[in-house]
């Protein structure tokens, strides 16, 4: 598959007239448990030519292939493409968005062409924002447990919906750094001996063995564990404060010497 993904590429960027500065994997098979039939999620930053950005009219700064952007070859129908303008990205970046955190984190890269995305890595500590992936992630966690674990039955997948984004802020209180995106890594540093994480042993079992879409019946100490631990992060965003300096000329001067790099 990996072949296959490098050939979109580079169809991307022949058809869009665009570089390719960093792609890789998001998704199921970055956090580490993948089935047979799980998705390529693949994520990438693209740069477009000097002349595109000299223009009165804001553009589009998103490609989807192949849900809304066409290529004249076949794209396998495991395989979603996801890229973001480089300038999109670094405005995320400066927000310390978590999904873009997330890209730049990923230990599955299909691609890497600029130096770009090691100068952003370099960048991240002064950037992240412990507040905000905690907000990001605990919403996420809270929005999937109102949906999946108050139900009589709980289906396999939704288990991990709920344990990695509530797992991920509680690493972000403890490391005040980004998480992991390996969700076994996740396990092991924040539960590692507890009833709790003797469940999700089981489960990330019973997903690699492709029972993602199996009811379990619910396990009743999981919810007043969830509910706790929702109501200890919420409590800790409203007493810690960080403040970070505007990094948005180190960002512009990435960008210029990005386009420099790429295309001369």
């Amino acid at each position: 598959m990996k072949e296959h993904i490098l050939k979109v590429l580079h169809q991307i960027e022949k058809e869009y007239d665009v570089k390719i500065l960093y792609a890789c994997e998001s998704g199921s098979r970055a956090w580490g448990f993948p089935s047979d039939d799980s998705d390529y999620d693949v994520r990438f930053i693209y740069v477009h030519k000097k002349e595109w950005y000299l223009s009165i009219d804001k553009r589009r700064d998103v490609l989807e292939v192949p849900k809304h952007d066409k290529l004249s070859i076949q794209v396998d129908k495991l395989l979603d493409l996801n890229g973001w303008e480089l300038t999109k990205a670094l405005r995320l970046f400066r927000k310390s968005n978590p999904p873009l955190l997330e890209w730049l984190h990923s230990n599955i890269v299909y691609y890497r062409g600029s130096s770009a995305i090691n100068k952003m890595k370099e960048l991240e500590s002064q950037i992240f924002s412990p507040i905000s992936g905690i907000h990001h992630y605990l919403k996420m966690a809270k929005g999937n447990y109102k949906d999946y674990l108050n139900r009589e039955e709980v289906k396999i997948k939704r288990y991990f919906n709920i344990f990695r984004p509530l797992l991920a802020a509680k690493w972000i209180k403890k490391h005040h750094a980004f998480p992991p995106i390996k969700f076994t890594q996740l396990v092991e540093d924040i539960l590692p001996t507890s009833e709790i994480r003797i469940v999700l042993d089981d489960i990330i079992m019973l997903k690699k063995a492709g029972e993602v879409l199996d009811p379990n019946p619910r396990t009743e100490f999981i919810n007043p564990f969830v509910e706790t631990e929702m109501e200890h992060l919420e409590q800790y965003v409203k007493e810690v404060s960080v403040n970070k300096s505007d990094p948005t000329e180190v960002l512009n001067q990435l960008f210029r010497e990005t386009l420099d790099e790429v295309w001369g």
